[in-house]
């Protein structure tokens, strides 16, 4: 069965590189322009990661992360949040992300990250 990743930025451009770049790479790819359903985005499409934008409509980045990892069903889901914010470590951290990925990014960081977190997520 095929990695699922879930992606959440307001950046069309942002999403559709991603989505091609990681569609490459094998993985079953969804995108949201906008955090506010993404609990149920999430436990609809039952992804093995999620890529969380800082500055996302909806709540945010960092409200819709924190809401994932207090929620039992899916906080086991690893987060990477990413953002062109020069902190987005520090704001990843606040957010309670497991990782983070500043923008822009490299491809192949892209990729190496997302299959970290995929081969090194904690199961269900």
């Amino acid at each position: 069965m095929r990695k699922r990743v879930l992606i959440f930025d307001d950046d069309f451009d942002i999403l559709q590189i991603c989505a091609i770049i990681l569609k490459k790479r094998g993985y079953e790819v969804s995108t949201q322009n906008s955090s506010a359903a993404a609990i149920e985005q999430i436990r609809s499409f039952k992804p093995d990661v999620v890529l969380m934008d800082n500055w996302i409509p909806g709540p945010g980045g960092i409200e819709t992360t924190r809401r994932i990892k207090e929620d039992p069903d899916i906080q086991h889901i690893p987060v990477i949040f990413f953002s062109a914010n020069s902190n987005v470590t520090q704001l990843a951290g606040e957010a309670r992300a497991d990782y983070s990925l500043q923008k822009p990014f490299d491809i192949m960081e892209l990729e190496r990250i997302v299959n970290h977190a995929i081969t090194h997520a904690v199961t269900e």
